[in-house]
């Protein structure tokens, strides 16, 4: 079945069903974003970056955009020059070599993995989430622009 109508309070509503092996071209991938917590108990924070993982395309990279204004409006103290390292250290794990440390020999899905941990640090990785892409590195610029620019 590829579609299938389904009936709520009177409206109908289309969706879209894909089964094994219809996904087309399209490959798994899964995300999380990147969240900056200027004040870990306050709990506020600003989307500051998403971390993409592609197995099928042995893909992991990361897409960071601090918006300096928003993150002073949460805290005037914070430390923008600490938290762009934090996300720049984030970015060179997923780009591997040098910029990865002792990860560069991990591969991209240990790498994601790590990443995507849950910690209590003033950057912190939201959820993990999944979709269907054609290219990885576009869907990580187009998940950049869509959830935190």
């Amino acid at each position: 079945m590829s579609e299938t109508h389904i009936y709520m309070a009177g409206h109908v509503t289309e969706r879209h069903i894909t089964r094994a092996g219809q996904g087309g071209d399209r490959d798994v991938f899964e995300y999380a974003l990147l969240r900056v917590v200027p004040r870990v108990e306050r709990g506020e924070y600003i989307n500051a970056g998403v971390i993409v993982y592609c197995r099928a395309k042995t893909y992991v990279g990361a897409r960071t955009h601090l918006d300096e204004a928003r993150l002073l409006a949460l805290d005037p103290d914070a430390d923008a020059a600490g938290v762009r390292a934090a996300l720049g250290a984030v970015e060179g794990v997923c780009a591997g070599g040098a910029a990865a440390g002792h990860a560069a020999g991990d591969d991209p899905g240990r790498r994601f993995r790590w990443l995507v941990a849950p910690r209590s640090t003033v950057v912190q990785p939201g959820p993990v989430h999944t979709g269907l892409t054609l290219d990885p590195a576009a869907e990580t610029e187009r998940l950049l622009d869509l959830l935190v620019r």
